[in-house]
C-alpha cells in the first residue's frame, strides 16, 4: 500500500468519527500535563477536576464536564486509545455523532451522579470515611461502558448474546464481589447504554462479508482520485472483474 493510500485511509478513519478523536486528543493533552506536573500540582489538578461530592456541590456543571477529559494514570493512555477505537469510534460511525454524544453524555452524567449519591449515603451511615467526599473521581470509563452497551445492538445474532453476556459479566463481577461506588457507576452506565436502543433503529448490523468486499475495492479508487483520476506511476491500470 502506498504512502498516499495510508494517509488517505487514516484521514478518512479520523473524519468518520470526529467526536471520538477530538475527545481522545484532549485526553492526550491532559495526560501530558499530568505526566509533566510536579507531585503537588498533579494532586491539585486531579482533585480540582474530579466529579466528587465536594466538587459537585461547589461546581456541579463544571466538574461533570471536565472530569470526562482526564485520566489518573497517563501511562494508560494507549489502552484508552484502543478502547476508544473499539467502542466509541464504532458507535459514532454507526448512529452518528449527535446520537453517540447523547448516549455517552447520559451514561457519564447519570453514572457519576448516582454513584456519588451512593457514596454519600455510605458516608452518612458511617460505612465510608468522610474523606471520601474529596476522592479523585475522574476518567472516561463511564462513557466507555455506555458505548459498550449500545454497541450490543450492532452485533448480529446469535453473537449478540455472547457479546452481551461477556459485557455484563465484565461489569457485574466486580460489583457483586465487594464493588466500590465506581463499580456501581459502571453498571449504571452500561444499563443506560443498553436503554439507548431506540437511537439505533434503522441502523444496520455488522456484515463482515460486505466489509471485506468493500475495503479492497475502495482504496485504489481513493488513490486514483487523489492522483487526478490517473493510476499511480509504474502500476497497471485496474480492470473491472468479469
Amino acid at each position: 500500500m502506498t504512502v498516499d493510500a495510508i494517509r488517505l485511509r487514516t484521514r478518512s478513519w479520523v473524519r468518520s468519527a470526529p467526536g471520538t478523536h477530538i475527545w481522545l486528543l484532549i485526553i492526550g493533552i491532559t495526560s501530558l500535563v499530568i505526566a509533566s506536573a510536579s507531585e503537588g500540582l498533579e494532586s491539585f489538578l486531579l482533585h480540582r477536576t474530579s466529579s466528587n461530592i465536594h466538587e459537585l456541590n461547589k461546581h456541579p456543571m463544571q466538574s461533570l464536564l471536565i472530569s470526562g477529559f482526564w485520566i489518573a494514570d497517563p501511562s494508560s493512555f494507549l489502552l484508552y486509545a484502543v478502547l476508544f477505537e473499539l467502542f466509541h469510534a464504532n458507535v459514532e460511525r454507526w448512529i452518528g455523532t449527535l446520537r453517540w454524544l447523547a448516549t455517552v453524555a447520559a451514561a457519564h452524567i447519570a453514572a457519576t451522579l448516582i454513584s456519588q449519591e451512593v457514596l454519600l449515603l455510605a458516608i452518612q451511615s458511617h460505612s465510608a470515611p468522610r474523606s471520601m467526599k474529596h476522592v479523585v473521581d475522574i476518567g472516561v470509563s463511564y462513557g466507555l461502558a455506555g458505548s459498550a452497551g449500545v454497541l450490543t445492538y450492532r452485533v448480529p445474532r446469535p453473537w449478540r448474546w455472547c457479546y452481551l453476556a461477556g459485557t455484563v459479566l465484565f461489569f457485574a463481577v466486580p460489583l457483586l464481589t465487594g464493588g466500590t461506588y465506581t463499580d456501581v457507576g459502571h453498571a449504571i452506565a452500561l444499563a443506560l447504554g443498553l436503554a439507548c436502543r431506540p437511537l439505533t433503529r434503522g441502523r444496520p448490523e455488522w456484515d463482515g462479508r460486505r466489509a471485506r468486499r468493500a475495503v479492497p475495492a475502495a482504496v485504489p479508487e481513493v488513490v486514483r482520485r487523489r492522483l487526478g483520476g490517473r493510476d499511480a506511476p509504474g502500476r497497471p491500470r485496474c480492470r473491472p472483474r468479469r
